[in-house]
């Protein structure tokens, strides 16, 4: 079994009850809406965060029991994805995701924005029946920060002049912040200390953001098919990613490409996606993950826990071996 395969191992039963329950709490009175957030949870996805917050609750639970609390918020996490992903799919007119048709390009945009609403309400209404205050106060924010992180990344789309430290910051709003915040709603459910708590957050703040980092050197390295989505949809839409920001260090000509907002029908696939291959910028694309990768080990190593260390160190092996 290799490690990418390791880290959902200890977690598969959960994972499976996860996907049926999850089914069952989407349940809408209007048909439309249902269809809709089924159409993205029925193709699935990695299952990553819930993995995550999986982990987290056996390592810090004597008996590595799970709660019927901890179920709850894995599947929390989950909708507050899928929810952020319909969002995202109108906002860069991306025509699939997870190897199948979008949602809007399914449906219509309309049903896709109010499908996502629906599952930020569904999320917050089985949030608030944890009886939680601090669990309900960690979670809610990220969906502030979802769109905080949306807000930034369209006020610096196409802007040649965007700094790595714009980057993490963005992508800590839009994906960093949900694990982190699962992570130490995970500890706070297990009656963990506070400094704990902020360990675990400060760890899945590291993971989430070595996460997008990686998924973003995918989005250059990797064909559609595997993606589940089409390639370069990042640069189409204005996003540059470190891959391209490191590359514009490089070879400063991209920006001639970026200004014109990659409007030559070869410029993502044929130039872009080719001049960024032939720079250092995937090398340090990669050496950012692994920074950031380090620091989560290190907070873990903290946490002075040997089943935290069995259980949470092999997600760093399964987020760099996503590319090799």
């Amino acid at each position: 079994m290799t490690l990418s395969n390791n880290i959902f191992y200890p977690v598969q039963e959960d994972l499976i009850k996860l996907n049926n329950n999850l089914n069952k709490m989407i349940a809408a009175k209007h048909p439309i809406l249902y269809a809709a957030s089924e159409h993205l949870f029925q193709a699935g996805g990695k299952r990553i965060r819930p993995t995550i917050v999986f982990l987290v609750s056996q390592s810090t639970m004597k008996n590595q029991a799970i709660l019927p609390e901890h179920r709850r918020l894995a599947e929390i996490t989950e909708i507050i994805h899928t929810a952020s992903l319909l969002h995202d799919d109108v906002i860069d007119d991306c025509p699939t995701r997870r190897g199948i048709n979008s949602v809007h390009s399914k449906f219509n945009t309309k049903i896709a924005v109010l499908a996502g609403d629906f599952l930020f309400a569904q999320s917050s209404w089985y949030l608030a029946n944890l009886n939680n205050l601090e669990a309900v106060k960690t979670i809610s924010k990220v969906i502030i920060d979802f769109a905080e992180g949306e807000v930034k990344q369209g006020l610096i789309n196409f802007d040649t002049t965007v700094s790595i430290e714009e980057y993490i910051s963005k992508s800590f709003y839009k994906t960093a912040s949900l694990i982190a915040a699962s992570c130490k709603g995970a500890a706070i459910l297990s009656k963990c200390d506070k400094k704990t708590q902020n360990l675990f957050y400060e760890y899945g703040k590291h993971i989430g953001l070595a996460f997008q980092i990686v998924d973003d050197i995918l989005d250059v390295t990797t064909s559609p098919n595997i993606l589940g989505k089409p390639s370069g949809s990042d640069f189409k839409n204005g996003n540059l990613t470190a891959p391209l920001i490191f590359a514009l260090e490089e070879y400063p000509e991209l920006q001639i490409l970026i200004n014109r907002e990659f409007q030559n029908k070869n410029d993502i696939s044929n130039t872009v996606k080719i001049i960024i291959q032939e720079t250092k910028a995937i090398q340090k694309s990669k050496d950012l993950a692994q920074e950031y990768i380090q620091n989560a080990r290190k907070i873990i190593n903290e946490i002075n826990c040997n089943i935290t260390k069995r259980k949470l160190l092999p997600i760093s092996n399964y987020i760099i071996d996503r590319i090799k």
